[in-house]
């Protein structure tokens, strides 16, 4: 199993948990999203996190590109 992989098996089991605690999956996911980029941004440079988040902001489909990253 690949990074991404893993990372999307987390996402759906803290979304399952999530919904048992009776919240909503859109606000959850807008909580994780919030939650991963703070973390992000304690260990990289703005600049750099900003212009990834930008990237993937445009490509917003289902594409894997983690072949293109350091």
């Amino acid at each position: 199993m690949g990074v991404h992989d893993w990372a999307r098996q987390e996402i759906e089991r803290s979304v399952a948990r999530a919904r048992e605690q009776g919240f909503d999956t859109v606000m959850s996911l807008r909580a994780l999203l919030s939650a991963i980029v703070a973390s992000n941004g304690s260990v990289r440079e703005v600049g750099d996190l900003a212009a990834e988040l930008q990237y993937l902001a445009e490509n917003l489909d289902d594409r894997d590109y983690s072949f293109m990253r350091p």
